[in-house]
């Protein structure tokens, strides 16, 4: 009953964390939000400047703009507490504002660690200035993303610290919002009771507030730890009032997901009927609203519906159908149902057993005469010899299918070594070259367009990006929003590979020249490019889906060569250099300045 739970989560920390905390009691509109960037531009006082700064980074929705404003803001304060107020708690106050917020825009964005490392920067500045509204607000980030990386321990313990100073703060929907997601908390970690008594005191809250996406949220939740104590009747009456109340204000996400949870406590039931029915009212939503994570976890809810039943047919088309909606991340344990070919050897298995009973019959009319005998078993083989060449061609396509599947998200010797051994072993390669590429202006660029229009400007993109990196036998790792990423020197001859980088590099920047003019669409950024080469680890994580990932210095070098580079241009650090020297024309750029490692020396590809 735990397929959906994961996805569930984070809807409610991402929804619940940001949403109530953040846009409920700091809403702002995009046209005042504006205003403030312009006025700021053109204030002169440094006090007046903070405070525009302070409203810009709190209001901010958009992760990036409230990374980069928060920085901008932690500049200025860090300047004025070194130059003249050296303990000025105004100062120190507007220091933590910028560094909470910079955590937050840095956890919407699923860059975990660099999040914490900028709540805990934040935590130096509010032990000196004593602010229990700050501090609280602070502790309950912290805990939620310890409650994203899978660290139960440490987010209880600042769920709990967090809370104990909200309680003393005049800011009931902070409070409301933190019990909610501590009770998460305990619910994925099986306290169910605690849980419980949790979500009574947020419900309590958020009744009190009439608040009703918390209310709406309280009630899911709570009926999500009755299904886990087997009390199911419960479980769907708490989760259908949580759809009514979301249902009314639109907030069609949890909607398509709670659908999802009552439609396997159903099936647990074995009530296969009413189970189809939420089914495929979450399929129905999802396309209705087009999302696309909904759209596949209902295809798999009724891929699992179907082969239950003993529809394989329909089941492996909903697989099919979960399988393209499905982005970079792949539920394992079907890839593996896929690779040892379930639905194919069920089916067959089908198929022989209704054979038996075809020459069960045959035998009774046997007695008839030896030679209408004959001939229904000569029939009878004839058919059988068909069936089985059928069913064998079905089998090898079905195998060619699931290792394809395989290969689009492991590179070909992790993708063989899954298959032989059935689980991958991280591990160290000595020397590879990593790519990090994002376009300049996309963010405004994308303000204006539909979703459908935003999702197909950026496959343009990214699809010829991927030709790009297999021309070179390089590999993509993943994509973020508008930022890419690819590696080379996977494979077991360590070969680093940064001579093909810079190559798929200059195609990727070609490219995105020449679709200035194209018909297809009428965007005018440039991408920035950066690259490193040196050591990493790379392996398979996550216990239900999994991912491919890189990890090391060498990877953030690379990042920080993008975020460093300019439009148009491919900046490469002294490392890669050192290799491609005598390969191509590069350009001394000089020492420069990169956060957490000081100078270092960088060079443009001409």
């Amino acid at each position: 009953m735990n397929i959906f739970f994961e996805k569930i989560l984070v809807s409610l920390f991402l929804l619940l964390s940001n949403t109530l905390l953040i846009n409920g009691l700091h809403a702002q509109n995009q046209n005042e939000l504006d205003s403030l960037k312009l006025i700021y531009q053109d204030e002169e006082d440094v006090k007046n400047k903070m405070k525009i700064l302070r409203r810009i980074v709190v209001d901010e929705t958009n992760p990036d703009e409230k990374v980069i404003y928060s920085d901008i803001l932690i500049e200025v304060a860090s300047d004025l507490l070194k130059e003249r107020y050296e303990k000025s708690d105004s100062v120190l106050y507007f220091l933590s504002t910028a560094f909470l917020e910079k955590g937050n825009g840095l956890q919407l964005k699923g860059e975990y660690s660099e999040a914490l490392e900028s709540y805990f920067e934040c935590m130096e500045y509010t032990n000196k200035e004593g602010d229990d509204d700050l501090s609280a607000g602070l502790f309950i980030s912290i805990a939620d993303t310890y409650s994203m990386i899978g660290n139960s321990d440490s987010a209880e313990d600042y769920y709990e610290r967090g809370i104990s100073l909200l309680r003393n703060v005049d800011d009931p929907v902070a409070l409301a919002s933190a019990l909610l997601n501590a009770g998460d908390e305990y619910y994925k970690t099986q306290q169910y009771q605690k849980a419980l008594r949790y979500f009574s005191e947020s419900g309590e809250l958020f009744e009190q507030l009439d608040h009703e996406i918390g209310k709406a949220y309280n009630l899911g939740n709570t009926g999500m730890v009755y299904a886990k104590q087997g009390k199911d009747e419960l479980a769907k009456a708490y989760m259908n009032q949580a759809i009514e109340l979301l249902e009314i204000n639109e907030y069609y996400y949890p909607i398509s997901e709670f659908l999802n949870y009552i439609s396997d406590i159903y099936q647990e039931q074995n009530e296969f009927d009413a189970a189809l029915n939420y089914a495929e009212r979450s399929l129905e939503l999802a396309k209705k609203h087009n999302l696309k994570d909904q759209i596949s976890d209902a295809n798999l809810q009724l891929y699992e519906l179907m082969q239950n039943s003993g529809n394989y047919k329909e089941a492996l088309e909903r697989y099919i159908q979960h399988d393209v909606y499905q982005d970079s991340i792949i539920n394992l344990e079907n890839v593996q149902n896929m690779a040892n070919l379930e639905v194919g050897k069920k089916e067959a298995e089908l198929k022989v057993e209704t054979q038996k009973r075809k020459n069960q019959r045959i035998v009774i009319w046997s007695t008839i005469g030896v030679l209408l005998l004959t001939s229904l078993l000569a029939y009878g083989l004839f058919k059988r010899h068909k069936f089985v060449k059928a069913t064998n061609k079905i089998i090898a396509a079905e195998k060619d299918r699931s290792d394809k599947l395989l290969l689009n998200i492991l590179p070909e010797e992790t993708a063989q070594e899954l298959k032989d051994k059935g689980r991958v072993k991280a591990k160290q390669f000595p020397s590879v070259t990593v790519l990090f590429s994002d376009f300049k202006g996309f963010t405004s660029y994308a303000e204006n367009l539909s979703p459908e229009k935003l999702v197909q400007t950026i496959d343009h993109y990214f699809s010829e990006f991927d030709n790009i990196m297999e021309k070179y036998g390089l590999e993509k790792i993943k994509t973020i929003g508008d930022a890419y990423m690819a590696v080379g020197g996977l494979s077991y001859d360590h070969v680093d590979q940064a001579k093909e980088m810079i190559l798929a590099a200059k195609e990727m920047n070609a490219f995105v020249t020449k679709a200035k003019h194209d018909d297809f669409t009428d965007a005018t950024f440039d991408i920035r490019i950066g690259i490193n080469t040196g050591p990493v680890v790379a392996g398979v994580v996550g216990s239900k889906k999994f991912a491919y990932d890189i990890w090391g210095d060498t990877v953030n070098i690379a990042s920080r060569m993008e975020s460093t580079s300019e439009a148009g241009r491919i900046n490469i650090s002294e490392d890669t250099y050192n290799i491609v020297k005598n390969d191509f024309e590069c350009e001394y750029r000089g020492k420069i300045a990169v956060k957490n490692r000081g100078e270092m020396k960088m060079y443009f590809v001409n």
